[in-house]
């Protein structure tokens, strides 16, 4: 009786879980949306080594959001973390520039990996509040979004330390 009603409320009140991985290079924002999305504001951080995990709870689901540290000598170890993947949020430092080359060829990268063909990308061209930072047509431009043809992705202007853009990206990852 007691897994029946459990299952009903379930039905009825959208008891949904779902993994994301927050992926990006280092310093692009990564840990702060982590922290800005589970307790509602701005935490001090230091650069990530290896990974945070915490639960955010949004919209009837709860998401295990698994930030992983963004340096050149650990995204080789990000692959660990793939398995049973339901959604990428791949961060983007929009002010940046000189490092968008580098974040196109690990985002591509990703989009490569048997692993994750299922699961849903979300973009957050983030720190949109700083000045000369790319608009998202610019940054999807500069990751060439527009050859992603066989799957669900969406990109979204952020500013972390604002919160904007935050919660209106994780709308898209839980439909």
């Amino acid at each position: 009786m007691g897994i029946f009603v459990s299952r009903l409320l379930a039905t009825l009140f959208g008891d949904k879980e779902a993994r994301i991985l927050v992926l990006g290079l280092d310093n692009a924002g990564k840990t702060t949306i982590l922290y800005r999305l589970q307790v509602g504001e701005v935490v001090s951080t230091i650069p990530t080594i290896g990974f945070n995990v915490e639960t955010v709870q949004y919209n009837n689901i709860k998401f295990q959001v698994w930030d992983l540290g963004g340096q050149t000598s650990i995204r080789p170890y990000w692959r660990c973390y793939y398995p049973n993947t339901q959604a990428i949020i791949y961060v983007v430092d929009s002010s940046d520039t000189e490092r968008m080359s580098t974040a196109q060829d690990e985002f591509h990268a990703i989009l490569q990996e048997e692993e994750l063909k299922d699961s849903v990308i979300l973009i957050y061209a983030n720190k949109q509040d700083l000045p000369g930072a790319l608009d998202a047509a610019a940054v999807s431009e500069a990751l060439n979004l527009h050859t992603i043809k066989n799957r669900q992705w969406s990109i979204f202007k952020t500013s972390a330390i604002k919160g904007d853009g935050l919660f209106e990206g994780l709308d898209c990852v839980s439909l």
